[in-house]
């Protein structure tokens, strides 16, 4: 497959590969995913804003100029916003392959960063030489600021034009929570949800910070999904309560909403309120809340095609590449989806 090198949401040829219960394959207009829904079903989708996380600077110790991609933090609060985990890389820019990207120079706690207006503080190393936890001095509303004016959207080599904050904001995009954009909500927009709730689909949303995709390094790579803050509100949980009651599924737009439902219905009944997603979703998971998922296309290794194992089988995924292989899918952000359904062997596992 060929990623996608354009930052076109919603594509008029964007395809969709439908896998449903029974492990059988079809292939799709994307613009025709509601008609896989039937009445009673519940959409819900990530509102998360995303952040222009990837903040270009200078190492002040060695004067060496750096790449900041912020990767974590620890609640949704917008006063939280002193404190970062981040992947930091040596000089050059994004239209380097991430795997390419040289080091930075070597990272010490106390060092300082100047990234554009903002300047941070190295507090630790996370287990890895370019992983760090970070501290951003001054005003919260100036951190805010600095982000905003300094900061652009994390952007891999296969993306051609640059990436402006406008492109990766999905359209029901609300608090500025994400660290790469949460891409499979990129097939809704307000035509999209009207004609779900024309057809009796339900709709509601949560907040979750998505993290970043790839680090570059695969030992840093295999830690990935890290640890992400998300918030329920009492709507969605209410409406998922509802849509159990009336028999109907709980369709999840995007590995991110399945990280959130389903790491906070691990250890008690789904409740309203915020929480940290540290469930890593795979083969071995038992899904409790969610019963399909709409995503993009992605590779096999990576932890987005892990948490597709949760609902299906290895011999499935297996014919649904070689399918997408053959019918010319595009991967990555602004690719085209796949829509899988749990399979009927894994329900009440």
């Amino acid at each position: 497959m060929l990623p996608a090198t354009r930052p076109v949401q919603r594509p008029a040829d964007a395809k969709l590969l439908a896998i449903d219960a029974g492990g059988r394959i079809s292939h799709w207009p994307r613009a025709r995913f509601a008609e896989l829904l039937r009445p009673g079903d519940l959409v819900v989708a990530n509102d998360a804003a995303t952040l222009p996380a990837s903040l270009a600077g200078i190492h002040v110790r060695t004067g060496k100029a750096i790449e900041v991609r912020l990767a974590q933090r620890g609640s949704l609060d917008p006063c939280d916003v002193r404190e970062f985990v981040a992947i930091v890389f040596g000089e050059g820019d994004h239209h380097t392959r991430t795997e390419d990207r040289p080091a930075p120079p070597p990272l010490l706690p106390g060092d300082v960063l100047q990234l554009g207006p903002l300047r941070a503080v190295v507090r630790r190393l996370v287990g890895h030489p370019r992983l760090v936890a970070l501290g951003f001095e001054g005003p919260i509303e100036a951190i805010w600021s600095g982000l905003a004016i300094h900061g652009r959207p994390i952007q891999y080599a296969h993306m051609e034009p640059t990436l402006a904050l406008w492109d990766v904001w999905t359209p029901i995009a609300g608090f500025p929570a994400a660290f790469e954009p949460p891409s499979a909500g990129f097939v809704l927009d307000w035509h999209t949800i009207s004609e779900l709730r024309s057809r009796g689909v339900g709709f509601a949303t949560l907040t979750h910070a998505a993290g970043i995709s790839s680090t570059g390094d695969p030992e840093l790579d295999r830690r990935l999904p890290l640890d992400e803050p998300y918030r329920i509100p009492a709507a969605t949980v209410e409406a998922i309560g509802r849509t159990r009651e009336r028999g109907g599924r709980m369709i999840a737009i995007g590995t991110t909403v399945v990280r959130a439902l389903e790491s906070a219905a691990e250890s008690s009944p789904l409740k309203p309120g915020g929480g940290i997603a540290t469930l890593r979703i795979g083969p071995g998971t038992t899904l409790q809340v969610v019963d399909a998922m709409l995503s993009g296309t992605h590779e096999p290794g990576t932890s987005h095609y892990e948490l597709l194992r949760a609902f299906t089988d290895e011999v499935t995924l297996r014919r649904a590449d070689r399918e997408l292989e053959a019918h010319g899918y595009r991967t990555h952000e602004f690719g085209d989806s796949v829509f899988v359904f749990r399979a009927r062997s894994r329900k009440g596992a």
